[in-house]
């Protein structure tokens, strides 16, 4: 069959919410408009306002009702309209969501999913482009996730939505519209905390997740003409982090790099980095370089395509990697 990725999460959350009464979507918009990117599309049609609820514009309200309903058993899936929307929920993230299981001792589990569409490359403006896994990521207690292909966008949201641990999902949304006309749906995937190896190479391994992993495949191809045999390796998963699949393929080829839209400083990209590092050093032919987002606020529409990386970016990594003759 063939489907983009934001009708691949709109049938796991059709799914979700057939396979199990608990489920209750919460949101800005999704219930008759179907959310801004028409994920959620019909579903309040099918499965009434109560299951798929359109919410005031209040976003610490939104997650912290859901916070309650996953206090009492319920499995809410909550969408924050777009990245920087969510920042105003982040305290109810971080003081309660993050650290409930915790407080508990296990006592209470916290069945919640969040999900962000995230990341530029569709000309968004200020508030509509951020890139903010980092935060989420730094905050023990959640699980955050990204998908990069239309099988991930069903299985790892399916996945999100049956933990009982809380999940941040991060939808690229530039690749909302991006079309597989082989997938299954329903689609088995990896299990979350597993990354996946979309092409094997010999000579460097991209390390990419979201929207950067099209990226890095078409970096990828353009590095034939070079001689060059890259590998790219999907994370799918930002937390819990696969280090042993990771740190197998950058041993492997002796050499990475590292793909992400997010700022470069703090970033994601410098724990990565920093974890192959310390499990591959002596496996290492070079230093780990990252390829990222500047160390800006998000820039205006016309400056987005010199901000966000890109193959040139990439395959510009890759000639520092090749020609490195003293890793330091």
């Amino acid at each position: 069959m063939s489907a983009t990725l934001a009708q691949a999460l709109n049938r796991a959350l059709r799914d979700a919410l057939a396979d199990d009464p608990d489920v209750h979507l919460l949101g800005e918009d999704i219930g008759t408009l179907g959310g801004v990117f028409r994920v959620t599309d019909g579903l309040a049609a099918a499965f009434g306002p109560d299951r798929c609820a359109d919410t005031p514009l209040a976003e610490a309200g939104i997650l912290g009702a859901a916070t309650g309903m996953a206090m009492y058993g319920l499995r809410p899936v909550v969408e924050m309209q777009f990245d920087a929307f969510g920042y105003p929920a982040f305290e109810q993230l971080v003081s309660h969501v993050a650290k409930m299981r915790n407080r508990t001792r296990g006592a209470l589990p916290m069945p919640l999913t969040v999900r962000v569409p995230y990341g530029g490359g569709i000309g968004g403006v200020e508030h509509h482009g951020d890139s903010s896994e980092a935060y989420y990521m730094a905050t023990p207690g959640l699980h955050v996730v990204t998908p990069a292909t239309v099988a991930d966008a069903y299985g790892l949201l399916r996945q999100a939505i049956a933990s009982d641990d809380p999940v941040v999902f991060l939808e690229p949304k530039r690749l909302y519209w991006t079309r597989d006309d082989t997938v299954e749906l329903p689609a088995a995937v990896e299990p979350l905390g597993r990354a996946v190896l979309r092409r094997r190479g010999g000579d460097a391994t991209l390390i990419a997740y979201g929207p950067a992993v099209p990226v890095c495949l078409a970096a990828a191809d353009a590095a034939r003409d070079a001689g060059w045999d890259l590998g790219v390796l999907d994370l799918r998963t930002l937390v819990p982090f696969d280090d042993e699949t990771v740190c197998a393929e950058v041993r492997r080829t002796g050499r990475a790099v590292v793909v992400h839209e997010a700022s470069g400083f703090a970033g994601p990209g410098a724990e990565i980095a920093a974890r192959v590092t310390e499990r591959c050093f002596h496996h290492l032919a070079a230093p780990v370089l990252r390829v990222t987002g500047h160390d800006i606020p998000y820039p205006p529409p016309m400056l987005e395509r010199h901000h966000l990386p890109d193959v040139d970016r990439v395959l510009g990594a890759v000639a520092r990697l090749q020609w490195e003759e003293d890793p330091v």
